[in-house]
């Protein structure tokens, strides 16, 4: 006489989803997606001076550091297993032409110099931008109430090719500017870094998600907002004409910023065009996430990695983001 217990398997008619999903082991088997430490990209500011660490108020657990206290944090960053850092400068002094970006002597340019003698092996990326470093906070040079474009480009060539001198082995271009990937490239290239890839700020959208990053970098516009360069929310298409004319100008990396209210964007500049694809979660998307793990309104950790690897199922290879080093944790 059969005693179990009956079960389930006596209804037919329909399929059985749940039979690999009841063990981790088994959950782990057929996962579609895997979120992987070498896919982490950590965002670094630094500033100038020694044993200077100011926190940002927007977004705990984040600072900028002086490049002695920057090392030490390169060093962990690297032990934790995250394969490459990306700078952000907080200049001593700002100008209309932003000229401490590229100036050999600059921040970002001391940066490089001490993380490449100290943590050899990590990656360092630059952000290319002249945002932080004006006076005005505008991505280039300003004339009026106009941001101007061919100008512009020239000074971010110049920060590209000095970051190159100090030993960036990538270089990142967040200007959003047309024609910038193609004035980098011709100047690296000229300069004798045709080897450094160029990871491009392709898709970057004007966001309301950046405001705790403004902080952190001292960048928020005086005047005016960036929608004359950055793109329009509400585009998609527009998007992927913008990725198509940076890999045309020598792009290596394409990028997508912010990332959550994008995966769309991801997905589709992933599959039209096979590129390797960068997605940035942005300082708001971290912030929000924080703020309310805080209050207990949510499982910080478990938002935090279910995030992480969204972006990753949307097509994201590489994703930048403040919470590299909490997921290397668990990872």
């Amino acid at each position: 006489m059969n005693t179990s217990t009956p079960t389930d398997t006596a209804v037919t008619g329909f399929q059985r989803f749940r039979r690999t999903r009841m063990t981790a082991p088994l959950r782990a088997m057929v996962r579609e997606t895997t979120l992987s430490k070498d896919d982490l990209v950590y965002p670094l500011f630094v500033c100038h001076g020694n044993k200077i660490k100011n926190d940002v108020s927007s977004m705990p657990g984040v600072s900028q550091m002086s490049p002695d206290l920057l090392v030490k944090e390169c060093a962990e960053i690297q032990k934790l297993g995250i394969p490459a850092v990306i700078l952000f400068g907080i200049p001593g002094s700002k100008d209309e032409v932003g000229s401490e970006a590229y100036d050999d002597s600059g921040i970002v340019q001391q940066a490089i110099a001490a993380i490449k003698k100290e943590v050899p092996g990590l990656v360092v990326i630059t952000d290319v931008c002249l945002c932080e470093y004006t006076s005005h906070g505008h991505c280039g040079i300003v004339r009026g109430d106009e941001i101007i474009n061919d100008e512009s480009i020239e000074l971010l060539a110049r920060e590209a090719l000095s970051h190159a001198r100090a030993g960036a082995d990538m270089v990142a271009p967040s200007d959003m500017f047309d024609g910038r990937v193609a004035a980098i490239r011709t100047k690296l290239d000229e300069g004798g870094f045709g080897q450094l890839p160029i990871m491009s700020y392709a898709a970057k959208y004007a966001s309301g998600f950046y405001g705790p990053f403004r902080e952190a970098a001292e960048s928020t516009p005086t005047f005016g907002d960036r929608r004359s360069h950055q793109m329009d929310p509400a585009n998609s298409d527009e998007a992927l004409r913008e990725v198509a004319a940076d890999i045309e100008e020598g792009a290596d990396i394409v990028m997508v910023k912010p990332a959550i209210p994008y995966l769309d964007v991801i997905r589709r500049v992933k599959d039209t065009f096979g590129m390797p694809t960068a997605a940035y979660n942005v300082s708001g998307e971290f912030s929000m996430v924080k703020a309310a793990g805080q209050r207990g309104w949510i499982d910080e950790e478990r938002v935090m990695m279910e995030m992480l690897t969204s972006i990753r199922r949307a097509g994201a290879d590489i994703i930048i983001t403040y919470f590299a080093k909490a997921a290397a944790k668990l990872l």
